[in-house]
């Protein structure tokens, strides 16, 4: 890292001095400006929070009441010390954005996680034109690729239907914000109709944050609202990774599990999650879309981190850029495992 670098590692986090403040920080620090509102970039013990203007209800549901969040509108362009900062869609969940650093003629955008995809439930991913780019590689190899997320919808809608067939609960694991609204505005796409899709009661509080910021999906009940002796064969039931295997299943009777992650395109995992199936849809960048992006944004550096940065990084400079992986807590697989023991209102 060079002196006059705008964003530098620091033991709590990606640091910029000359404006005093930390992008999605995992320690306590004055001013940290946040991407979006899951776990691993959001954390309490900050003095104050900045985040895009929709992601604003989101952070209030999962920070210490009282915590101080500023909302920012997508665009809008605030000075933090000696830095400009603007906030732009990052297109990965609801309110998800990348920040945009400029002094002295220096411009750098750090990504936070990012997809290309169209997604129904949040803006679109905005191409901020830079100087140095700082981007993830969750899933930086070769062989992530994703298909339409509506083709994944209507294998999902099969699958439910054959459950059905055998008397079962299709119970589909999925991340509780973000991947959850997806997945349900992506079937009523795909022709799932007016029958109400059942919710564990981690996801459903955050299915009614979409609605309020005016996002359309399909109706949806709480398992915990049905009544006594309630039959589930042939339903839908969307539930986060860590109530897999908790006895909550038990209320569901027979079933099918499976979960929706981009992981599941890497043959073995499906298995050792020990789920019936696998349906592949990540709300984060496949490897052509970020070989994409980083050459659309113009970057003549890049920085890579979250994930498989070597492998990113060591592809990009053999495209030509000077490129090099940065440090972070959080790398790839190791915590998407993780988040099958994280406590089931915690599950990001």
């Amino acid at each position: 890292m060079d002196d006059d670098d705008l964003l530098t590692p620091s033991p709590e986090g990606l640091a910029c001095g000359a404006g005093g403040f930390h992008v999605d920080p995992w320690g306590p620090v004055e001013t940290a400006v946040i991407t979006h509102a899951h776990a691993d970039h959001l954390r309490p013990g900050a003095g104050r929070y900045l985040c895009a203007a929709p992601s604003a209800p989101l952070l209030a549901r999962r920070l210490p009441e009282g915590a101080r969040i500023e909302p920012l509108p997508y665009g809008a362009r605030v000075t933090l010390g000696d830095v400009t900062v603007s906030l732009h869609p990052a297109g990965h969940v609801l309110g998800s954005a990348q920040v945009r650093l400029e002094r002295g003629g220096q411009v750098w955008v750090a990504t936070g996680d990012f997809k290309r995809a169209p997604d129904p439930t949040c803006a679109p991913f905005e191409v901020v034109p830079c100087d140095v780019l700082v981007t993830e590689a969750t899933f930086g190899l070769p062989i992530f690729r994703w298909r339409p997320a509506g083709e994944v919808a209507r294998e999902v809608l099969a699958w439910v239907e054959a459950c059905a067939a055998r008397g079962r609960a299709a119970v589909l694991f999925c991340y509780a914000l973000g991947k959850a609204q997806r997945l349900l505005a992506e079937l009523a796409l795909a022709g799932r109709g007016d029958r109400p899709v059942w919710l564990h009661g981690a996801i459903a509080p955050l299915v009614d944050a979409y609605r309020e910021a005016g996002v359309r999906l399909p109706p949806c009940a709480v398992v915990t609202a049905a009544p006594a002796g309630a039959r589930f064969a042939g339903e839908l039931v969307l539930a986060p990774p860590s109530a897999h295997r908790s006895p909550w299943l038990r209320r569901l009777g027979e079933q099918e599990t499976a979960l929706a992650s981009g992981w599941m395109r890497v043959r073995g995992i499906r298995r050792r999650r020990g789920v019936d199936r696998g349906f592949v849809l990540s709300d984060h960048a496949d490897w052509p879309a970020l070989l994409r992006t980083a050459r659309e944004t113009g970057a003549r550096r890049v920085l890579v981190t979250h994930g498989h940065a070597d492998a990113l990084a060591r592809a990009l400079r053999e495209a030509g850029l000077d490129a090099a992986a940065l440090p972070t807590e959080f790398q790839g697989e190791a915590d998407f495992h993780a988040g099958f023991l994280e406590p089931a209102a915690e599950a990001p």
